[in-house]
């Protein structure tokens, strides 16, 4: 007998195949997708800290970085203008003449599935003076499951480092230096 056509189990068999394989790659990517979300974030994060040293330097101002589980602020200290006093008032909040960025200079807000913790969390602020320094060595970590290239940030006085943890938070690891390890 000539069959030129499939049969319905064949059909069948390849479409159910084609689910499974389906169902697999769409757990993958969603993964892939977490993953990337947390990277991207806290390579936003370095490059928005790294700005703020600059700016401090280049303005000779203070640029303060306050931080909070989904969000963190970046602000330039702008009382008494033009110079600042080096500390971070209400008074930093509103605009002098002569002054024309956004007050707060930036603000981000984090996902709410994607929170952020960091070392000596009783202290929410670095300073970065108008040298570039840091008044606070720090550590933010990522406070999530899942597992990324890069999930932590290291900022002494001198440097900012992204890095990866080697136990995440959730797990058991803690968030500092030690076990945040540079890349």
């Amino acid at each position: 007998m000539s069959s030129k056509g499939f049969t319905l189990i064949e059909l069948i068999i390849v479409i159910s195949i084609i689910g499974i394989l389906a169902i697999a790659l769409g757990i993958s990517f969603q993964g892939w997708i977490g993953r990337y979300k947390i990277e991207s974030e806290f390579k936003e994060m370095y490059v928005d800290l790294m700005n703020a040293k600059t700016r401090a330097m280049s303005r000779n101002r203070t640029h303060f970085v306050t931080l909070a589980i989904t969000q963190y602020t970046i602000q330039e200290d702008i009382d008494s203008w033009p110079n600042g006093d080096g500390l971070l008032t209400a008074n930093d909040s509103v605009r002098p003449a002569g002054y024309n960025d956004p007050i707060p200079f930036r603000q981000k807000n984090l996902e709410a599935n994607h929170p952020i913790t960091w070392s000596n969390a009783g202290n929410i602020q670095i300073d970065f003076n108008t040298r570039g320094i840091s008044n606070d060595d720090k550590v933010i970590c990522s406070n999530t499951n899942i597992e990324s290239d890069y999930d932590c940030i290291v900022i002494t006085a001198l440097r900012v480092n992204l890095g990866k943890l080697t136990t995440r938070i959730p797990d058991g690891g803690t968030c500092d230096d030690a076990n945040c390890v540079g890349r």
